[in-house]
């Protein structure tokens, strides 16, 4: 292992204390801020950095809209049948991040998706699209996608059916506009590519996290638990891009769940991720999503090891309307902690690029006594679902009653004895999981969920991330670091678990969380080994990067995508309400408003699905110039404003459009605007606008 490191500077961000008025209160910078620093309310630009100059690499950046349906969609995240989506609250977008070795041309590309989970549906075929456009250039050894995980995205883009069960299906729409999102994330970012300096600084953050499964997380041997005193990894990473002694763009990798917007929820919402990038491109860096296909500044907040960090540091889920304050109090956080290592020297990397990715069929591996650690071999198994999965995160959103964390005894005797037979393979390898749905057998009969995963492992000079398609512990995830970081000789801090990566198979505990069966024990589908399997996999894959030797790509995953089933009917037809027309307004705004007021429009409407407005806007909020011409000052991108749709009868739809007016909003005239689309019998679509009366802030 190399011990030769040049010196670094750790900044402590501290976020303790209790939620204040509209829960704005954010973390604290460990000491006075540096002359220019970025601050929270976003008075300094995030280019007022000084660059080391070494432009070693090329590096390419781009943003996307993905968002998706947003009106009678399931949800995705808390696994409920009645969180439809009807609305839209911020926009989901897809960050795109190319980095080329100038020395050997290797390249990789990460695309970071305010998404909540990336499927194999969709890494198969952004991969596709890529190969179309750029032949060899882009391929499954040096993509990493990764998702945000917000439990506030619409479903319904996955081709395995587990997933799209509160969606009615798989849906189209939605599936395409996060493919499209995430491609044109990556093309932007390819175009953007220009000599770059990249800068790599750590920090700590607390107060910003809780450990939901405490109980499982004591059961780990004593040098896991040391590492985290707290129980919670407070770990925060930037990956800086500067040109010519600017900040353009910054990659923050922190773990915490994506569930500051809680289950009764019903609009689509970045959640605290999108909201930290939003606020650090949007608010602070002035950037017109509508306006800049190149903005100045790329901002992206990934996930590492979040699969027992909820942000609910009081352990009880959110409610609706207090998620809002949630979000913007813990995405404000990071963005804290992330803008202060802005000012921080840190490490200007050198050193090759290069990645690898194999595919493993976790449901049979033969895992080998060194990482089983008992001297013994093991062997992973088919899929189950424990029934302490059935009963959801207590502290985030629990799933279905009659369930709980722990052991489930009249659930596993009525699945053992009355549903099916669990095979005694089987229940050595899930032991002590009480089997709930054996759901490897029913992929038998059609795709529920992954069996062949992407495994993969990103080096950027000393910066190694590991890209694991799921919801890693902080200890699994701890062993996983030091598996590679043993292997390649980095620094641990230096090495990242890449959560949420490429595909989904759901959580991955350590054996000693999974004897505890809670709720991430349940979720580790393919047994007690799981974690074993993939050290072993993480292990060949950072020899073979160590020493510049490929692997064999494994068991591919299948290609579903002509067995979906959809099942939810489209849109039929829109009519406007009796005696009105599309966009008359229905319910008119106040004559004038002061800042800080919220201002309400109510327009007859369409249904959303009609036309996704991808790269677009349903709404605008307009001011008026002295010369008397209309300009927009905010969309539906925006945290200040909200889209609410409901139907209106059987074919009308009523569209109710708020602006939270900020503060700083100048005085003058403004109006609101509603686009729209409308579908008659014969299935054309027809846009639609909607004004309302001018008013006034003062």
């Amino acid at each position: 292992m190399s011990t030769e490191r040049p010196a670094r500077s750790r900044r402590t961000v501290l976020a303790a204390g209790a939620l204040t008025g509209l829960g704005l209160a954010g973390a604290q910078l460990a000491g006075p801020a540096p002359a220019g620093a970025a601050t929270a309310d976003g008075t300094a630009s995030a280019g007022d950095t000084p660059s080391g100059g070494d432009t070693t690499y090329l590096v390419g950046r781009g943003v996307a809209d993905a968002t998706g349906e947003v009106a009678e969609v399931g949800m995705m995240g808390y696994g409920r049948f009645d969180q439809q989506a009807a609305g839209l609250h911020t926009r989901l977008r897809a960050r795109g991040f190319v980095v080329v070795d100038r020395a050997t041309g290797r390249r990789v590309l990460l695309i970071v998706a305010d998404s909540p989970m990336i499927f194999e549906s969709v890494h198969q075929e952004v991969l596709r699209r890529l190969a179309a456009r750029y032949g060899d250039l882009y391929t499954e050894q040096n993509v990493l996608i990764t998702a945000t995980h917000t439990h506030a995205g619409p479903g319904g883009y996955s081709h395995h059916l587990l997933y799209n069960a509160t969606t009615f299906g798989f849906h189209r729409k939605t599936f395409e506009a996060v493919a499209d999102g995430l491609v044109e994330a990556a093309r932007r970012a390819h175009d953007d590519l220009a000599p770059s300096g990249l800068v790599l600084s750590h920090g700590t953050l607390t107060g910003a996290s809780a450990n939901r499964s405490r109980v499982a997380f004591d059961r780990n041997p004593k040098a896991d638990r040391d590492h985290f005193p707290d129980g919670v990894d407070p770990h925060t990473t930037l990956l800086r891009v500067e040109r010519e002694g600017r900040a353009v763009g910054a990659v923050n990798w922190f773990p915490v769940h994506g569930t500051s917007m809680s289950g009764d929820n019903r609009v689509i919402s970045a959640d605290n991720k999108g909201f930290a990038a939003y606020h650090w491109e949007r608010e602070v860096n002035g950037v017109d999503y509508l306006a800049d296909g190149s903005p100045a500044f790329v901002s992206a907040f990934a996930q590492t090891n979040s699969g027992d960090m909820s942000l609910n540091l009081d352990l009880s889920p959110p409610t609706t309307p207090e998620d809002f304050a949630h979000t913007h109090a813990s995405g404000l956080r990071q963005y804290e902690a992330a803008a202060a290592q802005l000012h921080e020297p840190g490490v200007t990397l050198t050193g090759p690029v290069d990645s690898r990715l194999v595919y493993v069929d976790l449901s049979d591996v033969a895992v080998r006594p060194e990482f089983t650690g008992d001297g013994r071999t093991h062997r992973t198994s088919k899929p189950c679902i424990g029934a302490s999965m059935a009963a959801g995160s207590m502290e985030d959103g629990p799933a279905f009653p009659g369930f709980q964390e722990g052991e489930n005894p009249f659930w596993d005797a009525v699945s053992d004895s009355v549903i099916y037979t669990v095979s005694p393979e089987l229940k050595e390898a899930q032991a002590p999981k009480d089997v709930f749905v054996p759901i490897g057998e029913m992929n038998r009969v059609y795709p529920w969920v992954q069996e062949r995963v992407p495994v993969m492992l990103v080096r950027i000079g000393r910066l190694y991330l590991v890209g694991i398609p799921g919801e890693v512990t902080i200890c699994a995830g701890l062993r996983l670091r030091r598996t590679v970081a043993e292997i390649v000789g980095a620094d641990l801090e230096d090495v990242l678990v890449a959560g949420y990566a490429n595909a989904y198979f759901h959580y991955l505990t350590t054996p000693e969380e999974y004897d505890s069966q809670q709720y991430e024990g349940g979720s580790t589908l393919f047994g007690r080994w799981q974690l074993p399997a993939l050290q072993q996999t993480a292990a060949a894959l950072a020899t073979a990067l160590r020493d510049g030797t490929e692997l064999p790509l494994g068991p591919e995953a299948p290609d579903l995508s002509g067995t979906v089933l959809a099942l939810q009917p489209g849109v039929v037809l829109d009519a406007p309400p009796v005696l009105k027309s599309f966009g008359d307004v229905l319910e008119t705004p106040q004559d004038g408003y002061r800042a800080g007021d919220r201002a309400r429009v109510v327009f007859a409407g369409a249904h959303p699905g009609n036309d996704l407005h991808r790269g677009g806007t349903y709404l605008e909020i307009q001011r008026q110039d002295p010369g008397g011409a209309w300009r927009r000052i905010a969309d539906d991108g925006d945290w200040a404003t909200r889209f609410h749709w409901e139907r209106y009868g059987v074919a009308a739809s009523k569209v109710t459009v708020t602006w939270d007016i900020p503060q700083d909003t100048a005085p003058g005239t403004y109006r609101i605007v509603y686009r729209g689309d409308a579908r008659n019998l014969l299935g054309t679509v027809t846009p639609i606008t909607g004004k309302s009366p001018a008013f006034t802030v003062r």
